[in-house]
């Protein structure tokens, strides 16, 4: 099953440091190397899985693959606090499809 963490944040800096948390504090483990996506598909994406109105637009944003079970990766979130806004998609939500199929068409986020 695959699981996408997408980061929102309004500085690159913030986004490289949530993905680090992911890791570190959330023992969350990535299935790729993250990539950088648009602030504006970002956004959309965050309106598709939550289902509301978008209240704040992001400036930076990335989304990576997890291999941990969605349940798992949203627990997890709810005992870190990341400097960004991290989203969690798993196969349930109608744009994941969509994820897998162009995940590959965006630039690895360079260290």
């Amino acid at each position: 099953m695959s699981v996408f963490a997408i980061v929102r944040a309004d500085q690159l800096s913030k986004v490289k440091i949530a993905l680090n948390d992911l890791v570190q504090h959330g023992n969350l483990s990535f299935g790729n190397s993250p990539r950088q996506i648009s602030p504006t598909y970002a956004d959309e994406i965050l309106v598709n899985v939550m289902n509301r109105p978008l209240k704040n637009r992001c400036n930076a944003a990335a989304m990576v693959s997890l291999t941990n079970h969605p349940k798992d990766a949203i627990n997890s979130l709810k005992e870190i606090h990341p400097p960004a806004h991290i989203v969690i998609v798993s196969p349930m939500h109608g744009i994941h499809s969509e994820l897998v199929e162009h995940m590959n068409m965006f630039p690895y986020l360079e260290d």
